[in-house]
């Protein structure tokens, strides 16, 4: 009895040890992290995750699961963790880059990281501008013409109805004007879906344009979107340390490997890992390799940062 009282006691010190010393324990798991990296795993959770990529919740974890195993099984170590409530929190974020890559992908267009893919997607949108421009002259003069004949028809109608009726010859005259301009209306509605179509086009090469102006470090004004510009910049994920929080979130990807190595790259950063300027590297600053492997210039980083020799 006297062992059990003296148990519970020992426990409840303990626990009011824990509480009142928290921020000590705090500063020492993040002393031990940041001066004695590698020998703690880093937890990680899934923060926020959005359906509409088309990848379920679980197949998302198991990509992170191969991003993390890039990194641990080169050198034996369990660098990552994953728990329900994890440090490092990591977001799926669907949005207008995402858009704009699945809009490509359905056009046939692939996109590369690289001065010849740039060229090739500008060609395009540069063809793409002129056509929607002409386009848009032409359903401009159209609907203008439509207007004034519908204008005239109606008030003939309206001046018809007016005097209760009238010959045959008009009436007849008058359905076959109403038909016409119904059958007008329904081409210049055509023009407007081809259009809209131009305009998803033309704003979706402009979204990978600009992304790949600012990646490749081009010295080219900004391509314009049609209509409101979003003003936002594209990249596939980012690392956040936001006063101890570290965030991982990703954007857009164009496959799994893609998915894949955009993760390593993130989960990198979170251990720690500046960019290398090899171009095939896990840490190099563009997604352009598809080695889901560390290089020699990745091994490197991590074991100068594990202390391994």
């Amino acid at each position: 009895m006297k062992n059990r009282i003296s148990n519970s006691i020992i426990i409840i010190l303990l626990i009011t040890a824990a509480f009142v010393f928290r921020e000590q324990i705090d500063s020492l798991i993040r002393y031990s992290s940041i001066y004695a990296p590698c020998e703690q795993p880093i937890s990680y959770s899934l923060n926020s995750f959005d359906d509409k990529f088309g990848v379920t919740r679980q197949d998302f974890l198991n990509a992170i699961g191969e991003a993390e195993a890039i990194w641990e099984k080169p050198i034996g170590k369990n660098l990552f963790a994953y728990t329900d409530n994890g440090k490092l929190k990591i977001n799926f974020i669907y949005d207008y880059r995402q858009q704009a890559t699945n809009k490509l992908r359905d056009l046939g267009i692939v996109v590369k990281e690289n001065k010849a893919s740039y060229n090739e997607l500008k060609a395009k949108y540069e063809t793409l501008r002129a056509e929607y421009e002409q386009l848009k002259i032409s359903y401009e003069t159209r609907l203008t013409a439509f207007a004034q004949k519908q204008e005239l028809y109606d008030s003939e109608v309206q001046a018809w109805n007016g005097k209760k009726g009238g010959s045959k010859a008009e009436y007849d005259r008058l359905s076959q004007e109403g038909i016409a301009l119904q059958t007008e209306l329904a081409e210049i509605k055509k023009i407007e879906t081809k259009l809209n179509e131009y305009i998803d086009e033309i704003n979706s090469l402009s979204v990978v344009l600009n992304r790949l102006v600012a990646s490749l470090n081009l010295s080219v004004g900004k391509y314009n979107e049609i209509g409101a510009s979003r003003g936002e910049e594209f990249t596939e994920g980012d690392y956040q340390d936001i006063n101890g929080q570290q965030i991982i979130n990703i954007y857009e990807f164009s496959g799994r490997d893609k998915l894949v190595r955009v993760l390593a790259h993130e989960l990198g950063h979170a251990l720690g890992i500046d960019h290398v300027d090899d171009p095939r590297a896990i840490m190099y600053k563009l997604n352009i390799s598809t080695d889901e492997a560390l290089t020699n210039g990745d091994l490197a980083e991590l074991k100068t940062l594990c202390a391994i020799k």
